[in-house]
This record gives structure tokens, sequence and C-alpha cells, in this order.
């Protein structure tokens, strides 16, 4: 029975017409192949567009999970705001200079005067107890020392909550590339389940033309090495899809967190900024130009304080004794306000001044360093946003014609008219077309969120704008 289907399958492939076989062999399966406009969505009805199938389901992670678990859980976020916890700490040590100082002593001297008992001949010695020797000291006025020096701790204070905005603002850039990179990796990863499925289909086709004497066996060869190297390419993507989870977990900072999968797609989302627009943002929100800031009036300060070295004290003292030849025998006081002079070194105090006014023009010289830097970054960042912006419809292009490319070469195949070699480079062109596209996809995304953090802001997405600038 089966030779007989063998050699009626023979005549049929011998000897049916050119045209109705060319006719047979372009007939493809839709559901398997579909046709390019059912691959890519006509963006004029949705600019949202990503090529269907992307992504599996069964899903339930977030980009703005992975935001909220990054800002809760990364110990760089963590360790900042512990910096801006002490800082405020020191503040209150500064302004304990107003505070009172209190002590307290007790104790038990044994005296010999030495001098005197030479002097008289005989052995002068003393027993002399302390029962408690309370003092209280409390400075009234510095003339401005501890509000220089209040001032310089509150804009530490300010600095360092700055430099916590910094490092939130880049987690945030760092989650978000992670994501859209696990999102590519995913998409690859299909991509690369699709190629091996076509070409497992196409070893069976070329196993099956040889059985039946149409083809040689060197095409099954070819089919197989084809599939094997598919097969390799999609272990190498599985494994992209675990490591860029692994380098996602570690910057939320849940590196063991339970496997999941992701939920957002791909896609193009337009927005609508000026370059002029992002620099004008720049100014209100990075916090590092704001922190540069902060630098210049902390050094101000910090001359202002330095020529105060040579400033006195007033304070008062009090004090408290009970002790003498027992340990309650006596007791004594003493009350007093004094007019401390610090010691003077007058060429100390000169060069300290020469050196709070070189810090000074440093941290100006600085300012516009991170000025210039956060400039260039924006610029950087917008031009690499509109470069990206402008591959993507160049990209679904060629997804398009290498798909149509793909159709007719199969088609050709099907009849006997292509090779195995014409099939897999029409195959291996349209993977690679899609990876491209997927990959100006995630640039995109990754240039924005890259534009987010430069401006120190999220941008604010535009759905009126069309996907065909």
């Amino acid at each position: 029975m089966a030779k007989k289907i063998l050699i009626i399958a023979l005549i049929i492939f011998n000897f049916m017409p050119i045209a109705f076989a060319k006719a047979l062999g372009n007939k493809i399966n839709a559901k398997e192949y579909p046709k390019s406009e059912g691959v890519l969505p006509d963006v004029q009805v949705n600019p949202d567009y990503v090529i269907s199938g992307s992504v599996e389901k069964n899903i339930d992670m977030t980009l703005d999970n992975c935001i909220k678990l990054a800002l809760g859980n990364n110990p760089q976020i963590n360790a900042a705001f512990q910096d801006i916890l002490a800082s405020d700490a020191r503040v209150r040590q500064v302004w304990s200079n107003y505070f009172p100082t209190i002590s307290w002593q007790t104790g038990y001297t044994r005296l010999k005067q030495l001098q005197l008992s030479d002097a008289l001949g005989r052995k002068l010695e003393f027993d002399y107890y302390l029962l408690g020797q309370i003092s209280l000291q409390q400075m009234l006025y510095d003339f401005g020392v501890t509000q220089n020096q209040a001032t310089i701790r509150k804009l530490d204070y300010e600095g360092y909550k700055k430099t916590f905005e910094a490092t939130v603002n880049n987690v945030i850039y760092q989650t978000k590339d992670a994501y859209y990179n696990v999102l590519y990796a995913y998409e690859a990863k299909r991509v690369a389940q699709d190629t091996v499925d076509k070409f497992q289909m196409f070893y069976d086709q070329a196993k099956a033309f040889y059985q039946i004497g149409m083809n040689p066996k060197v095409d099954v060869t070819i089919a197989e090495s084809n599939l094997s190297n598919a097969k390799l390419r999609l272990i190498e993507a599985d494994n992209a899809v675990n490591l860029a989870i692994a380098k996602l977990n570690n910057i939320m900072g849940v590196p063991y967190i339970e496997k999941y999968d992701v939920q957002d797609k791909l896609q193009y989302r337009p927005i609508n900024l000026t370059f002029e627009q992002a620099i004008d943002i720049a100014r209100d929100s990075r916090p590092e130009l704001k922190l540069a800031e902060i630098k210049v009036e902390g050094t101000n300060q910090t001359i202002k304080l330095t020529k105060k070295s040579f400033l006195p004290t007033i304070s008062v003292e009090g004090q408290y004794q009970r002790g003498g030849k027992s340990w309650n025998s006596n007791y004594g006081f003493n009350l007093g306000a004094y007019l401390t002079f610090p010691a003077i070194n007058a060429m100390l105090i000169k060069n300290e001044i020469k050196e709070a006014r070189y810090l000074y023009d440093r941290e100006l010289a600085n300012a516009r360093n991170t000025q210039n830097a956060i400039y260039l970054e924006i610029q950087n960042a917008y031009l690499k946003l509109d470069e990206k912006r402008n591959q993507i419809p160049v990209a679904m292009l060629q997804v398009k014609q290498s798909k149509e490319n793909y159709e007719l070469s199969y088609g050709r195949y099907r009849v006997g008219e292509a090779s195995p070699t014409e099939l897999k480079d029409a195959e291996i062109m349209y993977e690679e077309a899609q990876l491209t596209y997927y990959n100006a996809l995630y640039q995109y995304n990754s240039a924005k969120a890259e534009l987010e953090k430069s401006i120190g802001k999220n941008i604010p997405e535009d759905d009126s704008v069309d996907f065909v600038q």
C-alpha cells in the first residue's frame, strides 16, 4: 500500500502542469505563515503597534511593579536614605552647643606636700575625700560660629537629599533599561523558537521529498544541520532570558525572588518634547544641578566660618562640691561668667581663609562642569532617541520585506524550484529582521528612559503623534 502511495505521488509531481504546481506550492497555510499585514498591523490604525505573538502569557509583573520593588529594596537607595538621617543628626549635634554641659565627679586623693614638708621639717600628708562634684556650663554666645556651623550642616543635609534623589533617578533608569532588556530577551526567544519550528518543518519536508525520490540526500543533511543550528540559538536565547531576569532582579534588590513572567510588551510610544524643553526641565528637576549649587554655598559658608576663628565665646559656669577630710565633712561652690578667647595663630588662620576661598572657586568650576556634562548628557540622549525613533519604521519595513521573501522562497521550495540554501537564507534573513526590529524597539525605550534620567523627570507620552513621521 505504501509503495502505491509513493508511485502515485511521483506521478503527480512529475506530470502535473507547471503552472498548477506553482499555484499549489504558493498556497500557504495562513495560520502557520500569515501574511505580512497580519504580522505587522496597520500603524495608522494602531500607533502602539507590536508584532503579534510577542511575549508569553500567564504573566504577573509590570514595569510599575518592578520600579516599586526597586524603590523599596535597592540597597543603594537605602544607603542614600541612611545618609540623610545621619546628616540630620549632625545638624542637631551642632545646635547642641547651646545646650548646657553637666558633669559629675567623685574620688579619693592622698597628698604629700613635698616643699612644705622640707621647709617645716615635718611630714605633711593629707587625705582628701570628694563625695561629689557637679559642674554646669552654659555657652551664651559665640559670635555666630555655631550658626555658621549649623548652616554648613544644613547644606550638607540638603546635599544628601539631592544625592538621594539622584540615586533614585539612576535606579529607576537602570530598572527600566533592565526591564526592557527582559522584554527584548523574551521576543528573541520567541523568534528563536519560531525558527526552530520552521526548520523542523523544513527537515520533515526534505525528508519526505527524499523518501519519494524528489530530492537528494544532501538536502536532508542540510535541513538537519539548519535545525541543529536553530536549536543552539534557541538555547542561547533561553539563557539570555534568564540572564536578563537575573540582572533585573539584582537592580531591584531582590536577587532571590521567585520566578515570574513579565506582562508588558515592547512598544513604540511617541513623545512630544523639544530639546529646549528638555533643558528647561533639567534646570528644575535634575538633582545634580541643585547639588552643585549647594556645594558652592557650602564652601561660601566655610569662608565665613574660618574668618571667625579668632572670636571669643561667652559662657557661664557653676560648680558644687561636697567632701573634705571625710566624705561629708564640708561643701563648697563657685559661680562665674567667662569670656574665652581661642589660641590665635594668625599665620594659620590666614592660610585657612585662603584655602576656603580656593575651595569655593573650585566648587564654582565644578558646578559649571556639572552643568556642561548634564547638557551633553541630555543632548546625547535626545539625539539617540531621535535616531532610534527613525530606525523603527525602517526595521518594520525590513521585517515585512523579509517576510514576503520568505513566503516566496518557501513556495518555490515546495514545488522544487528553490534549493535548501535559498530557503535557509530567506529564513535567517527573516529571523534577523525580526530581531533587528525588536532591538530597535528596545533601544528606543531604553533611550527614552535615558533621556528621562538626564532631565530628572518622566516624559509624558503623546498619543496624538502618529508613528509615520
